[in-house]
Formats: structure tokens, sequence, C-alpha cells
């Protein structure tokens, strides 16, 4: 039986599955907040709460699950970086100041940093139930 060798398309699938996601959780979690909160000590937080973090970096577990689950660890880790970072850059780059630029570094930094730390571990752990099983 001859084997079909994969499309080009279906190669950029394990980068472009966890990008696209990584835009979309961006927009849906953090996104609509725009503005700084206010404290009545004058003092200044936000404009994202811990709780749209959190949700963004769960809704993010999925697709770098899905990738690395299928051997794919490369394009988890950058796909999801990369998505991040375009998101970020997209998001803020109306900052008059220019520091915005520093924050995208940091996401950039952040989000491979913390990519690779959770796909290592879903690969391990991958490893470990394949050779338990019968």
């Amino acid at each position: 039986m001859r084997r079909r060798l994969p499309t080009p398309a279906l190669w950029t699938l394990p980068f472009l599955v966890p990008a696209l996601v990584a835009v979309a959780a961006w927009a849906a979690w953090l996104g609509w907040d725009q503005q700084r909160d206010v404290h009545p000590d004058g003092s200044t937080s936000g404009p994202y709460e811990a709780w749209q973090v959190i949700g963004l970096v769960l809704t993010l577990l999925v697709p770098v699950y899905w990738a690395v689950s299928r051997g794919h660890t490369a394009g988890a880790i950058l796909g999801t970086t990369a998505g991040l970072t375009a998101a970020a850059w997209y998001d803020w780059s109306d900052d008059t100041t220019g520091l915005f630029a520093i924050g995208v570094g940091l996401v950039v930094i952040g989000s491979l940093a913390g990519t690779a730390a959770v796909s290592g571990v879903i690969a391990l752990a991958g490893r470990g139930r394949r050779r338990t099983a019968p």
C-alpha cells in the first residue's frame, strides 16, 4: 500500500492551530479590557485582572496539549508564542510612549518559557503513560 505524503498545509497545522487559538484567546480574555482601574487612594492598576490572565493560560493549555500529544512540541511552543506576540503587538501598539515594545518582548520571553515548560511536562507525562500501557 502506498502512503501519501502530507500536504504542506498539514505540516503547518501544529503551528497554526496554537497560534490562531492564542490570538483568539487573547481577544476573548484580554482584548476587550482597555481601561485602567483607579483606586480610592489614586493609584491605578490593570487593565487586566488576574482572572483574565488565568483564563487565557487555561484556554491555551488545550491547543498546547493537542500539538504536544501528537509529537509536535516545537509547533506548540512556537505557535503559541507567535500568536500571543502578534496579539500583544496589535493590542498595545497604539501606546504613544513606545514602551509597548518592552511589554511585547516580555510576552515573547514569558510565553516561550512557560509554553516550553508546560510542553515538556506534557511530553514527559505522555511518555510515561505509553510505557505503562499493556
